[in-house]
Order: C-alpha cells, then structure tokens, then sequence
C-alpha cells in the first residue's frame, strides 16, 4: 500500500514534467555550481542561496507546468499591467545600484520587475493574437508594438539596455510567429539602420563608451575597456581544455569583474577551455531544439506563439552573454541563463521552461 503511494506521487510529480529539458537543466545546474564555487572564492554562500532560488524555482515551475495553457493565457493581462506598474514604482521608488535604477525593496528581498516583463510581455501578445486569431488586420500589429513600447522604454529610462533589448526581443518573436510580414521586417530594419544617428545620440555617455570600447577596448585600458581585456585573456588562456578547476589565475587574482554575474562564462572558459565551452553550447543548442520542436507541435496559436518566443529570447540570452564577454558585442548586463548568481532572473528562466512544458504536456 505504502509503495502503490509513493508510486503515484512520483507519478503526478514528473507527468507534467519534460524528461528531455529536465535532464539538460540539471546537467546545467550542476555545472553552474562547480563554476559559481570556483568564482566566489570557494567559498559556499552564494552556493547555498543558489540552491535554494533553484528549490524555490522548481517548485513554481512545477506548478506552471500543472496548469493548462488556456488557464495561463487568461493571466497574461493582470500580469501585464503588474509588471508595468512594477516598472513605474521603480521610476518613483527604486534602489538604485551603480548608477541604475531598477530593483524594489520589498523588506525580505529585492526584485527586479523588468525580468517579469521578459515572461509578462509574450505571453500578453499571445493573448492579444489569440483573440484576435481569425479576424488579425494590421492595425492589430501596431497595437502590439505598443504594447512592447511601453514596458522597453519605462527599462530603458532605469537605464537597463541589455534587458530592454531583451524584452523586445521576446516581444518580436511572438510578432514573426504570429504571421508578420517580411516586407514589413526588412522595412523596419531599414528604418531602424536610418535612424541610428539618432539612437547614438539619444544613449546615455557610458552607453555610447560602451560601443566605442567595443570597437578599441585598449583606448582605455583601466576603464571601460577592463571588463572586455580582461575577459578576453580568461578566455583566451583557457587554451583547449583549460586551466582545470580552481585553478584560473584570472579568476582567483580578482582581474575578472562581476564573476559571479554577468562575466561568470570567462571563468568557465579560463578553467574548462574550448571543450567545456562546446559542452555548454551543446546543452544549450539541445534546450533551444526541443522548444523548437515544442512549438512545431503546440496545438493552439497561443501555445506556438508562447513557446516559440521562449524558445528564440533563451537564445539571444544566452548569445548576448557569451558575445559580450567574448568581446564581439556591447557589455549590456545580461546574465549567463541558468549558469550566473541571481534570484529574480533565475525564477524567471524557470518559469518559462515551466511554460514549454505546459504546452507540451496539453498535447500529450
């Protein structure tokens, strides 16, 4: 009686659950505490607030997986205006931290609301797309534009352009899966390289120091260029198969900043080198193709819109952080999914693979 219990907990714990994804986050979690130990001095603080965001993150992925799809797109609207009354009490009332304005104190812990509007935002265009599914003209699309206006600038002014970027993103994948022209991709992409003389002129100073350090970083070496050059060296002397565990003279000579945050992909590079990095990538590509197949067999709009532009914003994550810290794109603040220290970020990747897997399990 006692076994026929516990068999049928087990059961009602993983139907929900995706085998495939489940096995390539532990893979991945495992991972990231053999890198965040090495990174926060071998010291296990951060390795125990890491456990427990991730216990907190199971749990409420669990219950997002539970839920029907159609229950979580009835949800998308509140949630929406949430997060964008979140995103204006931290215009009026945030912490603000090295210059950026985007946490709220909320006595036991801090959050930051421009990570729910990463979820918040596709999933109030898909709503918006499903209703309107057999009766879609144009000026539906540019409601939707405003709709991801608005929340992409309100982060913008924190300043916080890496996750801005992000945020639109998302909301432009549900736009390309929901059937947008490409006449009017290449237009606005024409539109937008015309206009880049006055996006350059509309960044703040460190943004547009940023660019330019992109471009030279050893114009100022001990500046705005120290993250990249830095960076670049971790990787650079991880060689092919690294410098081994605990043994990353960049890291544990403190030249690498932020190594626990945005910069912790330098680290794994110096310590596991090339091969490590294809390890990583590998289990990332493995994680976007199965949100890829996720979404070729969602059997409603909101499903394929959904998945899709979880799928596609996992991977521009992933990308800008690695890109950023290889030295080829912008440094824009953006976490290594699944891999970096944070709180907030972390609940936030969990609960859209919990959304993947609910639209895998309604077809199932």
């Amino acid at each position: 009686m006692q076994a026929s219990l516990v068999k049928r907990l087990w059961y009602l714990i993983k139907e929900p659950l995706d085998g495939w994804l489940m096995l390539l986050l532990g893979l991945i979690f495992v991972l990231s505490l053999f890198v965040l130990y090495s990174a926060s001095d071998q010291t296990f603080q951060k390795i125990d607030n890491k456990l427990v965001y991730t216990v907190l993150s199971l749990v409420v992925m669990w219950l997002v997986a539970s839920t029907r799809p159609h229950t979580l797109m009835n949800f998308a609207p509140p949630i929406y205006a949430l997060g964008l009354l979140l995103l204006l009490a931290v215009h009026f009332a945030g912490v603000t931290v090295n210059g950026s304005t985007r946490w709220l104190e909320l006595g036991v812990t801090r959050i930051q609301p421009s990570e729910i509007m990463k979820i918040a935002l596709p999933m109030m265009l898909a709503w918006f797309f499903q209703r309107f599914e057999l009766s879609l003209r144009w000026w539906h699309y540019l409601i939707a534009c405003a709709l991801i206006a608005a929340p992409g600038l309100l982060v913008l002014k924190q300043p916080d352009l890496g996750t801005a970027t992000l945020i639109m993103a998302a909301g432009f994948f549900v736009l390309f899966f929901a059937g947008l022209s490409w006449k009017v991709i290449l237009a606005g992409l024409v539109a937008f390289s015309a206009s880049l003389p006055i996006v350059w002129n509309m960044l703040h100073d460190y943004q547009r120091k940023r660019v330019l350090t992109l471009i030279d970083p050893m114009q100022d070496p001990l500046g705005d260029g120290y993250h990249i050059i830095q960076s670049m060296i971790a990787i650079g002397s991880g060689g092919p198969w690294g410098k081994g565990w605990l043994n990353g003279t960049q890291t544990h000579l403190d030249y690498i900043p932020e190594r626990t945050t945005d910069f912790i992909f330098a680290v794994y590079s110096e310590e596991f080198g090339l091969v490590g990095n294809i390890v990583l990538v590998l289990l990332y590509l493995l994680i976007i193709s199965r949100g890829l197949v996720i979404t070729a067999r969602a059997p409603t709009l909101y499903g394929r819109l959904m998945a899709g532009a979880l799928t596609l914003s996992f991977f521009v994550y992933a990308f800008v952080n690695m890109g950023m810290v290889a030295g080829i794109l912008p440094v824009v603040g953006v976490p290594l999914p699944f891999v970096s220290y944070g709180g907030t970020a972390t609940v936030t990747l969990f609960i859209g693979m919990g959304m993947l897997m609910s639209i895998a399990h309604q077809r199932r």
